[in-house]
């Protein structure tokens, strides 16, 4: 890019200044991100940029600095991110500030209007980019970038976060494959995935497991257990359980959404341990659990993430120069584009029982408990 076509977009833009912020979850991949959009906002647009600490929380406190490019520096190797983050949701369940006696989205309306804010980037998952919808219905300039090791937001083929996520798990998998070799045991694997399963579904078969439990297929524990015991009369003498935290038994499914809920909520432990007890008693097998938990979240994310964190923050900036708002940055067919908010918002992307990879996940013999 030269000079002139700097200056250029420069004058173009009627977006002078911005605000930034990350919710929800951590994932690796939000430092780059911001790096992306801030470094191509101020170098290629001449725009300030308000960084908003701590989520939604931060934009209806008030609590906010100036992002200058020296803050940015290095940060692209650096997991979590460092405007901080919460799972703040404005409009749940709004109540008026005892001090203010503001509503979250007045208190919101505020500082947006304080801050000078021509736009308003918002970094998170689906609960992010749905309350970021409802802002932009609100009046408020918005643009969404999609963060989440879930890989479940509608709209986009990927998600940043979720590739260095996979990598950490089939890590996990690698290395308690020893384990499972050497003691001869059932080696329970639970990931996260609440209510889409492709953590699991591409870490169980990156990490070459054995069996995969899913929130999109319920699963019957007599065919897990009949496949442990099949790879056993092979003379195979141990097994890899991969177990989405999500996943649910073929009864669970039949029960309400509030009937599982209850359900859920008596659960001692985990569906890992869960699942677990229940192939011990099947099949005789001493049986072992890891929770994988945050350290699926955690750490540098990897090449992969930067460079598409990166690619999604710098559409961001070029978006906000051309007055594109009300969009979600997306990868679509690998081509960055835009997506409307409101046709993500409130949805989750599962994976689809035909998809291809449920398919040749079978044809190399993954059992997914159906």
């Amino acid at each position: 890019m030269t000079f002139e076509s700097i200056i250029a977009g420069m004058k173009k833009t009627a977006v002078k200044t911005i605000g930034i912020l990350t919710s929800g979850g951590d994932a690796p991949g939000l430092n780059a991100a911001i790096r992306g959009v801030c470094r191509s906002a101020i170098n290629n647009y001449g725009m300030k940029v308000i960084g908003i600490r701590n989520g939604y929380r931060g934009l209806i406190n008030g609590d906010c600095i100036q992002i200058t490019p020296e803050m940015i520096s290095g940060i692209i190797t650096r997991g979590g991110t460092f405007l901080g983050t919460s799972r703040e949701k404005p409009f749940k369940n709004p109540e008026p500030n005892p001090d203010t006696g503001l509503l979250p989205i007045e208190a919101i309306k505020k500082n947006y209007k304080k801050w000078k804010l021509d736009a308003l980037v918002v970094l998170g998952g689906n609960g992010t980019n749905t309350t970021g919808s409802l802002l932009a219905q609100e009046g408020l300039n918005v643009i969404g970038l999609p963060k989440t090791i879930d890989n479940d937001i509608v709209g986009t083929d990927v998600t940043f976060g979720f590739h260095t996520a996979v990598d950490v798990a089939t890590e996990a998998i690698d290395r308690i494959h020893t384990t499972a070799h050497s003691h001869s045991r059932v080696m329970v694997v639970e990931v996260m995935g609440h209510k889409a399963g492709w953590l699991g579904l591409y870490s169980a078969i990156a990490g070459g497991g054995d069996v995969c439990l899913l929130p999109e297929i319920p699963y019957d524990i007599k065919k897990v257990a009949k496949n442990v015991l099949a790879r056993r009369d092979a003379g195979k003498e141990f097994s890899i359980v991969v177990v989405a935290e999500g996943a649910l038994s073929t009864e669970e499914a039949k029960l309400s959404k509030k009937e599982f809920k209850k359900a859920r909520a008596s659960m001692p432990q985990s569906i890992g341990y869960r699942v677990a007890k229940e192939l011990e008693e099947a099949t005789g097998l001493e049986s072992r659990v890891t929770v994988l938990g945050y350290l699926q979240r955690g750490g540098t994310p990897s090449p992969y993430d930067r460079v598409l964190a990166t690619q999604f923050g710098a559409a961001a900036a070029d978006m906000l120069a051309r007055g594109e708002f009300g969009q979600l940055v997306a990868m679509k067919d690998n081509k960055i584009v835009g997506v409307p908010l409101d046709t993500c918002a409130g949805k989750v992307r599962n994976i689809p029982v035909d998809d291809p990879l449920i398919a040749q996940g079978r044809a190399v013999g993954l059992c997914f408990g159906d």
